[in-house]
């Protein structure tokens, strides 16, 4: 202790907390593990792995052919022609095309009613009926191709039905859609993105939480709290050194994260989806910016959590809870969504969020966005600081039983 304590010439005590809290938690697995691994590095990997597999599997069933059981397929060759033109490869029939279905032994599957023959030569309509799971996602660009294939087919059969009686067949379409769709490439990439802020606060939590249980709930737990409060230094510079260790682990976890995000990013096929996805330095930087606030808020919010705990294990269970709190704003605007108002980006996290979703959708955030984001999330860190410091002013806090 005699580091904080300090000589005629010593270094400022906040300085000096510091650098002993880093240099220390450098030598401890755990925390390099959690700060440097499961959340800057795994993550983002298996995000983005994760990507590529679930595109290139929709492009892989909406591209490739297509195997699709096909039952009563002697009945309507011209329908069974149809879907191989499309890209389908029928399958043999299967006995119960719902179980196949429900079973997931099959995507989809097509069943041509036995009086379709007579039907089709009575000019009457008749009735293809298509089996699927609305329920399985990875099955839904089948299911849409297929019933693309067989609405297409009639759409061409009736036409060709009103030619043959002498009419236009314009006449079967009054009314013709023309969709206009305004959303540019990089605005589409919010639809695939839209959990990415999520990663980014969680690397932050991840970065700084065992440092945070370690300079408080593990120092009590040790007994040595007590002996470091016995210095004759201000309780706050010792408070401002644990925070600021905290702190420089989450930007250094947050700099990783974004540093693998802008690499393994491209990898993500997003053009073949008609998307444009741009992780690189620009976008780097002003999450870099948007989260700083909210880097300062965490280490606060962990130290204040992790100090009402007697030991390192009931730390641990506290800030495992606390770390549901940022998924709030990713499910809220998955599941509500809503115009972003000014007042939203006052808001801690959410505001981080919605700035993410701006900067991914056009690539950059508005000037008063910003500044609102900054200020709300930075009063918070504030106001979590100074409770903080109210805590470390408590004699019971450096008490371990």
């Amino acid at each position: 202790m005699s580091a904080v304590a300090g000589t005629p010439r010593r270094r400022s005590t906040v300085f000096t907390v510091l650098v002993k809290e880093v240099r220390e938690n450098l030598r401890d697995r755990r925390t390099l593990v959690s700060a440097f691994v499961t959340g800057p590095l795994l993550g983002p990997l298996f995000f983005v792995m994760l990507i590529v597999v679930m595109v290139n599997q929709q492009l892989d069933k909406a591209t490739q052919p297509l195997p699709v059981p096909v039952i009563g397929a002697t009945y309507a060759p011209h329908v069974v022609e149809a879907l191989e033109a499309g890209g389908i490869e029928p399958r043999p029939a299967v006995a119960d095309p719902a179980r196949a279905v429900r079973d997931q032994d099959a995507d989809v599957v097509v069943r041509i009613a036995p009086d379709y023959p007579q039907a089709w030569s009575r000019g009457e309509p008749v009735q293809v009926e298509v089996f699927f799971d609305s329920s399985r996602r990875d099955a839904a660009t089948a299911v849409a191709r297929v019933t693309q294939l067989i609405d297409a087919y009639a759409r061409q059969q009736g036409a060709m039905r009103l030619v043959a009686r002498g009419m236009s067949p314009v006449l079967a379409t009054p009314v013709v859609v023309a969709r206009r769709d305004q959303a540019t490439p990089q605005a589409r990439a919010v639809l695939l993105l839209n959990i990415l802020p999520y990663f980014f606060v969680l690397t932050i939590l991840m970065g700084g939480m065992y440092l945070a249980i370690d300079l408080t709930a593990g120092e009590r737990e040790r007994q040595s709290l007590e002996p470091l409060f016995a210095n004759p230094v201000p309780r706050w510079q010792i408070l401002a050194g644990k925070l600021l260790a905290i702190a420089a682990f989450s930007l250094a976890s947050l700099l990783l994260c974004l540093l693998v995000f802008a690499l393994v990013g491209r990898l993500v096929p997003a053009d073949k989806l008609g998307m444009e996805v741009d992780l690189g330095w620009h976008f780097a930087a002003f999450v870099l910016l948007l989260q700083v606030p909210m880097v300062a808020l965490f280490a606060a919010l962990q130290s204040l959590v992790a100090a009402f705990a007697k030991s390192f294990r009931e730390a641990q269970t506290y800030l495992s809870l606390l770390m549901m709190v940022p998924i709030i704003p990713s499910v809220l605007l998955m599941a509500l969504p809503v115009k972003p108002q000014a007042w939203m980006y006052l808001v801690p996290l959410l505001g981080q969020h919605l700035g993410i979703l701006d900067l991914l959708r056009g690539g950059e955030i508005g000037a008063a966005h910003l500044g609102l984001c900054l200020a709300g999330t930075s009063l918070a860190a504030v106001a979590a600081v100074l409770v903080t410091a109210h805590l470390y002013r408590s004699e019971k806090l450096a008490i371990s039983a």
